[in-house]
This record gives structure tokens, sequence and C-alpha cells, in this order.
């Protein structure tokens, strides 16, 4: 799975997936064969992060 390079794209991506598909950020990386460490490099240097109360990243 290629995910998109844009940060703010893939925030919008990996938000909808996490709302509409997956329980957890570790269930949407193991299903599409991604890095979670990456997702979460991409989204912290654009100052978001992971919050698994919420299941998205804020």
């Amino acid at each position: 799975m290629q995910l998109p390079n844009d940060p703010i794209i893939l925030l919008s991506y990996i938000n909808t997936q996490l709302r509409d598909f997956y329980p957890s950020l570790e269930d949407l990386s193991k299903t599409l064969c991604v890095d979670t460490n990456e997702i979460k490099t991409k989204l912290t240097s654009i100052g978001y992060e992971y919050n698994s109360d919420l299941n998205r990243f804020v």
C-alpha cells in the first residue's frame, strides 16, 4: 500500500480509515502493511499525535 506523501493528505486519509474501518492504528498498519512509526513520524512533523482513546491523530 502506497500512502500519500503529503502529511496533510496523509492525516486526512489515516483519520478517515481509522474512523471508518480500523479500531486501532496497529490494526490499520497490519492490514495495510505499512509502518506505524513512519506514519507517526510524518504526522508528528506537522504537530499531530495519535490518541488511542479517540483512535485518531489530534
